[in-house]
């Protein structure tokens, strides 16, 4: 107790403010109060230090604010700057990693930013720049709602999952609309012709960021494969659609500008591909949760044929027949676009668009989902499957065994589920029918432990069974297919949604090493090369590394990546056939 206290009043202090000087005064108070209690207090009277420190806790977090300011691309220490590098459309200077292995570019743009009369309109190519762009920073996130100051706050001072005090003011990263750039990582040695992965950040196509440690490009770059990520306009700026848009449009398009920034980015990286070294027919695509949702819309936009040849999807997809999420028709888009012009009483597109980009931040539509515009996706993903015109020559994909527990258990925080109300709340989620043929299909697990039960079947029906459903289509079109659970619990997020990500990318040790063990490190330095190894060829297997086999559903091999690496049934696969069958009839009824 004694310790926490002295380092929250080295926290408030060192990383603080100025002004929070007089509340690390009040800490200090504390550590005194906490010091003498702890000494000689009766036994009874030693929960109060605990309350002091709390006491002081919230005395304290609602004045700390996290500092916004552009973050290097070589995650701290010195920059050392490469020499300038050429593109196509001009200059760029980025920086080393910290051993020098790794030469990064950072906030490179891709398109001119969608801002003013560019605000929901299709990407405009980069034009070309005079100069050299100084590429050692990222660049700013798209614009999204700003994360709480006083949660930002308690994370960084507590952690994620883990009393593991942290007491770090970490910077809050910069948000802007112009935010169409992206970032490289290549081997500081290289002879040419390397490889490419482009990865999609998550975040429910409402949020998240290109920069992020758990998808740092670093460890990629040391197995000989370019790693870039790429940032897209996100939610009300992204996904935003209205009729007067598609008059408006040469394409008459409207709802996905943020899959056509996609686009716009991986046709830029292939045009610049030979200028940074990377492989113009060697590209893989790569993201998580809404990321994948746009990979699988990738696989399936004739806009993005021949603009890459691989695709890895981590629990997200809306390739299957009746996408449970981050899919709608375009009715219910333009239904909600005219309800947010209405919301901000605005008369026309013109209005709405000088509306400042916080306003539009506030409207409480959620503009997290793409829809059939006619052009950048003319048909479900679904149905280009059913034809045979996807566009990948290979597909990676799977999902963690604990997707949904994240976006449960809060729901039902001070209410668990359990063995008299899951039945009610099967109902509830699904439909009587469905409800009934869970129980019944999950009767032993629900009887040994009803909360993780329920659980399990909303994961199966959000994440693993339409994987199951891409995984079916692409191999019926002849394409290997490689599947996976992620099973690897550990002391941070462990098997919920993303765990996965820091083991695939290789970047365990950036932000949360305190979490992992050997064994982690072990399974990190595995999945790295199976994803590097499907980024060069196709495939993920090579070296002395547990065969992973292709997929197809006659054999099901599930390749289990967790303390044990091999084949492994799949449990949910029972709930498949029950969602299947209900998301047909919700469909029927809508």
């Amino acid at each position: 107790m004694v310790l926490l206290a002295l380092t929250l009043f080295l926290y408030d202090l060192l990383n603080g403010p100025l002004f929070l000087f007089v509340f690390a005064l009040i800490n200090l108070a504390g550590l005194a109060l906490s010091s003498i209690l702890l000494i000689r207090a009766k036994m009874r009277f030693r929960l109060l230090p605990w309350g002091a420190f709390l006491l002081v806790t919230a005395l304290t977090v609602p004045f700390a604010r996290p500092i916004e300011g552009k973050i290097q691309a070589n995650l701290g220490g010195k920059i050392v700057r490469t020499e300038p590098l050429s593109l196509r459309n001009g200059k760029v200077v980025g920086t080393y990693s910290r051993d020098r292995q790794v030469e990064i570019y950072a906030g490179v743009p891709y398109a001119e930013a969608p801002i003013g009369e560019r605000r929901w309109k299709e990407p405009v190519p980069k034009q070309d720049w005079e100069g050299i762009k100084d590429c050692a920073y990222f660049a700013p996130k798209s614009m999204q709602a700003k994360s709480n100051p006083i949660m930002s706050t308690l994370v960084d001072m507590y952690a994620e999952k883990s009393w593991h005090p942290d007491y770090r003011m970490n910077v809050e990263e910069r948000r802007s609309e112009d935010s169409l750039y992206f970032n490289i990582w290549r081997p500081a040695e290289n002879s040419g012709n390397l490889p490419i992965l482009v990865y999609i950040h998550g975040g429910s196509l409402t949020s998240g960021s290109s920069s992020y440690v758990h998808y740092n490009g670093e460890a990629m770059a040391r197995k000989g494969v370019i790693m870039i990520t790429i940032a897209y306009r996100l939610g009300i700026f992204g996904y935003f659609a209205h009729p007067d848009l598609i008059a408006e449009s040469p394409n008459a398009t409207t709802g996905n500008y943020g899959l056509l920034d996609q686009i716009e980015a991986l046709r830029f990286i292939k045009e610049n591909a030979p200028y940074f070294g990377g492989d113009p027919s060697n590209i893989t695509i790569a993201g998580e949760s809404a990321g994948s949702s746009s990979v699988s819309a990738l696989c399936a936009s004739p806009l993005a044929s021949g603009l890459f040849q691989k695709a890895i999807g981590e629990s997200s997809s809306i390739a299957g027949r009746y996408p449970p999420h981050t899919f709608r028709s375009l009715e219910t888009a333009l239904e909600m676009g005219r309800d947010i012009q209405k919301e901000f009483h605005c008369e026309d597109l013109s209005e709405l668009r000088s509306l400042s980009a916080e306003k539009l931040l506030s409207t409480r539509y959620a503009n997290s989902a793409m829809t059939i515009d006619g052009y950048a996706l003319p048909k479900t993903p679904y149905e280009v499957y059913k034809e045979g015109n996807n566009n990948e020559t290979a597909l990676l994909n799977g999902y963690n065994v604990k997707e949904s527990d994240a976006f449960v258990v809060p729901n039902f925080l001070f209410s668990p589920t359990n063995g008299k109300n899951i039945a009610s709340r099967l109902a509830s989620y699904f439909d009587e029918q469905a409800a009934d043929e869970f129980m019944e299909a999950y009767k032993e697990e629900i009887q040994a432990d009803a909360f993780s039960a329920f659980n399990a079947i909303i994961s199966a029906y959000w994440f693993m069974q339409p994987h199951y459903e891409w995984s079916t289509l692409a191999s019926d079109n002849g394409i290997p297919v490689y599947r996976y659970q992620f099973t690897k619990e550990n002391g941070y997020y462990g098997t919920y949604h993303a765990g996965e990500l820091p083991y695939a990318y290789g970047n365990l040790d950036k932000g949360h090493a305190f979490a992992y063990s050997k064994s982690d490190y072990a399974l990190s330095e595995t999945m790295l090369s199976y994803w590097s190894n499907f980024a060069k060829n196709g495939n993920p297997n090579g070296g002395d590394m547990p065969t992973w086999d292709a997929w197809d559903e006659a054999s099901d091999p599930l390749m289990e990546l967790g303390v044990h690496v091999g084949p492994i049934e799949e449990k949910a696969k029972k709930a498949y056939p029950i969602i299947a069958a209900y998301s047909q009839r919700k469909n029927a009824a809508e």
